[in-house]
């Protein structure tokens, strides 16, 4: 099992470098089929690997926040008016994953990566809106972003980029930013589901609440070894066809995991 989390960590932090893909949209499936494997059941199997993937991408995320920020591509305006709505959609969505069925959260995942996999495919930038909207508009959105993030385990980067990027937002400035909205939706997250969760009878070993520690150890130092790893490769590698490659094997992915639900 370690060395199956390792190697997690190491394609995770390989893809996040070379494609620019968030680590959760990786690490979650990857552990969801892992569990399973190990004689863990689907729905054990999708509680923990949300919480677990939530827990990485807390030091993903910071170092991320740091290499962004020194180039200026951080909006901490934009931060402080959608921080208490993403907080506010974490908390919501962190304790629903407490209260639901493991399928549930398969499902949802399932939709949100075929739909990530297919505008990641399709490389769509054009923005379908000339700004962002009102107030209540983006307070709405933030929630949103907060709240559907935590119940699948990914960070900021899935929701937040093509939304900003729709909105007619600088896209530098939206990856950038992205990373931070990465932090407030983990670190909540994962702390609560750690503390509130209630640990499945067939979860794997080391695991605390809903996170599995093992996991989390595992991954984070190769993922955060292998991003450079990743993002030098991209310099060499045609990265814009790696990344369709990739979409097309997350869109079979993403239907996996609606197939097993819906089956």
């Amino acid at each position: 099992m370690i060395l199956a989390m390792m190697g997690t960590g190491v394609i995770a932090g390989i893809l996040a470098g070379l494609l620019g893909v968030g680590g959760g949209i990786v690490i979650v499936p990857v552990l969801f089929f892992l569990y399973q494997g190990l004689g863990v059941s689907a729905d054990s199997a999708m509680l923990v690997a949300t919480a677990t993937s939530l827990a990485t991408i807390i030091p993903t995320s910071i170092s991320s926040i740091r290499a962004h920020n020194a180039k200026g591509n951080v909006d901490f305006e934009l931060l402080k008016a959608w921080g208490f709505f993403i907080f506010l959609g974490v908390l919501i969505g962190s304790f629903v994953v407490t209260r639901v069925e493991g399928q549930w959260l398969t499902l949802l995942f399932g939709v949100i990566a075929t739909l990530s996999a297919i505008n990641m495919l399709l490389g769509k930038k054009d923005a379908l809106f000339n700004s962002l909207p009102g107030k209540g508009g983006q307070s709405i959105i933030a929630t949103c972003i907060g709240f559907f993030s935590s119940m699948v385990g990914i960070g900021g980067g899935t929701l937040t980029v093509p939304t900003l990027t729709f909105c007619n937002y600088p896209a530098h400035r939206a990856v950038g930013t992205a990373a931070a909205v990465g932090l407030i939706i983990s670190l909540p997250a994962a702390v609560t589901m750690l503390i509130v969760g209630q640990t499945p009878a067939d979860a794997p070993f080391g695991t605390f609440g809903l996170v599995n520690l093992v996991g989390a150890a595992c991954i984070i130092p190769l993922t955060v070894l292998f991003a450079p790893v990743g993002a030098g490769l991209a310099n060499r590698l045609n990265a814009a066809m790696l990344k369709k490659v990739f979409a097309v094997t997350l869109i079979f992915t993403g239907l996996r995991m609606l197939y097993q639900v819906l089956a």
